[in-house]
């Protein structure tokens, strides 16, 4: 399974933008992105000028950095959502949306995308009571997430999902803090959504 294992950090600051890859590390005075908000190995005032692609290579990029995918991966989502009625693009968000970490990450299960990975592939994860441990695993309306017995009997778990899920709710999942699961109640739409990128950027770069 091959995931971007590089600083997660460098990234943010290379795209210009904050997509809270750090976890909780992202709302502290230590983020390096609002410590050195400037691109890395560049000076603050350095200018840089980028052509029409770069700036649709830009908003991909930062698409595939929110959410932990990797080019061959992210295509094969660009080619469903095409596929599909209604816009490219705000397919494109929904199907990305649906992916099982993304929804743990949402539901405050795991302070960012990259730990919510490892919950799934480590088996933590279970999807109407059973155990689904592919981070790509589209979810679908109704599906109730929980976890294992092994995490829900951890204190320490149980408080960063309650502090999580105040931080990250999303109108499309139901949390349920008691039982410590929570339920993909309806398909998200891109304006729920609000994605830190332009992605019918994408859809023209790939319309080339």
């Amino acid at each position: 399974m091959a995931v971007y294992t590089g600083p997660a950090c460098r990234r943010c600051r290379a795209l210009g933008v904050k997509l809270f890859l750090k976890g909780d590390r992202c709302f502290t005075d230590k983020c390096a992105f609002e410590r050195r908000p400037y691109p890395p190995g560049k000076s603050r005032n350095a200018r840089r000028k980028m052509s029409s692609y770069g700036l649709h290579l830009a908003e991909k990029q930062k698409a595939k950095a929110e959410y932990g995918v990797l080019e061959r991966q992210f295509r094969k989502y660009f080619e469903e959502a095409k596929r599909q009625k209604g816009e490219t693009g705000a397919n494109l968000v929904v199907l990305l949306e649906r992916r099982l970490d993304n929804v743990v990450y949402r539901s405050g299960m795991a302070s960012s995308r990259r730990e919510a990975r490892r919950l799934v592939t480590h088996g933590h994860i279970r999807v109407n009571g059973h155990k689904v441990d592919i981070p790509s695993y589209l979810v679908r309306k109704g599906d109730v997430i929980t976890v294992s017995d092994k995490m829900k009997a951890k204190e320490e778990f149980k408080r960063r999902f309650e502090e999580n899920s105040r931080r990250m709710s999303a109108s499309w999942i139901n949390v349920d803090l008691d039982n410590v699961s929570a339920t993909f109640v309806d398909m998200p739409t891109r304006d729920d959504v609000q994605p830190p990128f332009n992605e019918n950027a994408i859809v023209e770069l790939y319309s080339k």
